[in-house]
């Protein structure tokens, strides 16, 4: 048996026909960049995140940049962030300008450890960027409470989040700005790259929507300077008609992912291996399902691949510890849990179509491995 860690072909097979009458209606309208499809997707985004406004953009990348740039982040200021997350967390306010300051993460859901938040804490310090990684919310109360204590705004780096909730609350809503990607491979994804912002200051709004579009408050007037990062007519109908299903396949990664913590914890296994923390008060939407292998884990990724299973990294070199960063000093054992992690994390394939028998053969796998 053959199990990918994704396969989306099942989910457009079941709305290939409400995607290609999305397509038609843009192609009809002429309306490629951003016009009525964006401005509706816009909407749907934002009261679906409990939000006042979505600002829609050309990917999640530009999400973060955007946010940064809308708070006037600029050289000689830091942004604290984590290590252990896609390299476009760090490389967003590099682009600004600014220094990234890494700060280690919880051992259990991986996200950024409020308790060492203050310590890194500078006269130069403008800004918080979580990361909601896998699709758990990071611990946003304590956050915010050094947030507020230091005057300071935060930016819900929810890229792999959308719909997940921390007490009740919706990614993208307990921050200054909250930042969505729609790659084709999220949870919401689009057929390309895609990406929005959501906030509940209505000057904030007012401003990302004129940086999206080079700084313009007109066509030809611009009052700053800002990027092209403006949202496909394409890709806001596509993203409209997955919208609606969300939280069904949320609900559905949910049990696959209660199915394999049942079927991983009653397996027995000749290696520990230890399966997703889940924080208490949230609502985790499992955009990957990662197991922790503190021993003997490429070994075991090499037996899944060889018996069909798909399976994956996230991130098998923390940010502090990537090249292009070195200048910013960090040393091999700086952040020891980040680094950890990075040892020690694998994804193991989880989508809403995803077979009971699938999960079974995949555990099977597992259990028939000997280090």
């Amino acid at each position: 048996m053959n199990v990918p860690l994704l396969d989306l072909r099942q989910q457009h097979a079941h709305l290939r026909e409400e995607l290609r009458a999305a397509t038609d209606r843009v192609l009809d309208s002429q309306q490629f960049v951003l016009g009525e499809e964006v401005r509706l997707l816009e909407e749907e985004i934002a009261r679906y995140s409990t939000t006042r406004h979505a600002v829609g953009c050309a990917s999640g990348s530009d999400a973060l940049l955007l946010a940064l740039m809308a708070l006037d982040i600029k050289a000689g200021d830091e942004v604290i962030t984590t290590p252990f997350s896609f390299f476009a967390t760090a490389s967003a306010v590099t682009r600004t300008g600014a220094t990234p300051v890494f700060v280690d993460i919880e051992p259990r859901t991986y996200n950024l450890d409020p308790s060492l938040v203050e310590a890194a804490i500078s006269e130069r310090t403008r800004a918080l960027l979580p990361v909601h990684l896998y699709g758990q919310c990071a611990a946003m109360d304590a956050l915010a409470e050094v947030a507020a204590r230091h005057n300071l705004p935060l930016i819900e780096d929810a890229a792999q989040a959308i719909g997940a909730e921390d007490n009740g609350r919706r990614a993208g809503s307990m921050s200054t700005i909250g930042c969505f990607s729609f790659y084709p491979t999220k949870n919401l994804g689009a057929a390309g790259d895609a990406g929005m912002l959501t906030t509940n200051d209505d000057a904030l709004a007012a401003r990302l929507r004129t940086l999206r579009v080079h700084g313009g408050a007109t066509e030809y007037l611009h009052t700053e300077i800002g990027i092209n990062s403006r949202l496909d007519a394409l890709q806001a109908a596509i993203l409209r008609v997955k919208l609606p299903h969300l939280d069904s396949w949320s609900q559905a990664r949910r049990e696959r992912a209660e199915t394999y913590s049942l079927l991983l914890t009653n397996a027995r296994l000749a290696f520990n291996l230890r399966v997703p923390f889940i924080r208490e008060n949230v609502r985790h939407i499992f955009h990957q399902y990662v197991v922790r292998v503190p021993e003997h884990r490429d070994a075991l990724i090499e037996h899944l691949r060889a018996h069909g299973v798909g399976c994956k990294i996230y991130y098998p070199v923390p940010l502090h510890l990537q090249e292009c960063f070195r200048y910013l000093g960090y040393a091999a054992g700086a952040l020891p849990e980040a680094e950890r992690a990075a040892r020690e994390t694998l994804a193991l394939p989880i989508y809403p179509e995803l077979r009971l028998e699938q999960q079974q053969y995949v555990v099977d796998v597992i259990s028939r491995f000997q280090p």
